[in-house]
């Protein structure tokens, strides 16, 4: 399989599980008065950015968008509801959203350094920038922690 190909799907995979996640945590806080809401509602957005410049890209290539599978989004689902559940403070929604990040962003970093060299530069770009949008919005996940 094409490297471009390979990459721009890992990294709509990666966006999608982070609309997913994002949009069923907002759902579980929607009744409360947690302050890290807009945060969220940014992050969320700024993946469904990376998710259709993806999409596009990949659809360049006569490639079909693939999300991850429907068993993941529900245990991911189910994952959220209990955490949020268990502990619905900032803090802990938080530190969920950085573990999700940071998962996304291993995978991420390994494939755009396997790739690098032979990706175009838009495809490894697209990557390198939602690698680091993940790495920002860690940061401003901490001030909540």
């Amino acid at each position: 399989m094409n490297e471009n190909i390979e990459l721009l799907k890992e990294v709509y995979k990666n966006a999608d599980m982070g609309v997913k996640s994002l949009t069923d945590l907002l759902k579980g806080i929607k009744e409360t008065d947690n302050k890290i809401k807009g945060l969220i509602e940014e992050e969320l957005k700024g993946y469904e950015k990376y998710l259709k410049e993806s999409k596009k890209m990949l659809k360049k290539y006569d490639q079909q968008a693939k999300g991850t599978g429907f068993m993941t989004d529900m245990m991911t689902k189910m994952g959220i509801n209990k955490e949020i559940k268990n502990d619905n403070s900032d803090s802990a929604i938080a530190s969920m959203v950085i573990e999700g990040f940071t998962m996304g962003n291993l995978s991420l970093d390994k494939m755009i350094t396997n790739y690098e060299k032979e990706v175009d530069n838009k495809v490894l770009n697209l990557a390198k920038n939602l690698y680091k949008f993940g790495e920002e919005e860690v940061k401003k996940l901490k001030t909540f922690v």
